[in-house]
């Protein structure tokens, strides 16, 4: 295999290389200049190993879901559900008036204004 071979080989192997080039922390030129030098050398990639979070490290255990609910506030949260509720009143109530004068104005006045009658005269 040639070197380029070897080394796309090697990046699929090291998947928290590829975070650091979607994160733009480095490029696959640089890498690629340490893999030509090093080659696969753990010394020299040790800087750039980090942990891949496994999925199954994911899970919340019951423990944990107690310890989350028992830092919620919920008069906080009630307050802040007011607070929404609130400013949705205040967006429907200028709606509701809004189509209303919108209304009055298509209308337009009841009677014609006089056609020789300029700037208030």
């Amino acid at each position: 295999m040639s070197k380029i071979e070897d080394f796309k080989e090697f990046i699929r192997n090291k998947p928290e290389l590829v975070e650091y080039i979607k994160n733009k922390e480095m490029t696959m030129q640089s890498f690629y200049e340490i893999y030509d030098v090093y080659g696969n050398n753990e010394e020299a990639w040790k800087p750039y190993e980090r942990s891949i979070s496994n999925p199954s490290n994911n899970i919340i255990s019951p423990s944990k879901i107690t310890d989350i609910m028992k830092n919620i506030n919920l008069d906080e949260i009630q307050k802040h559900i007011n607070t929404a509720q609130k400013a949705l009143g205040v967006v429907e109530d200028l709606t509701t008036k809004g189509t209303a004068n919108i209304e009055n104005a298509i209308k337009g006045p009841l009677s014609p204004r006089p056609l020789n009658k300029f700037f208030e005269d």
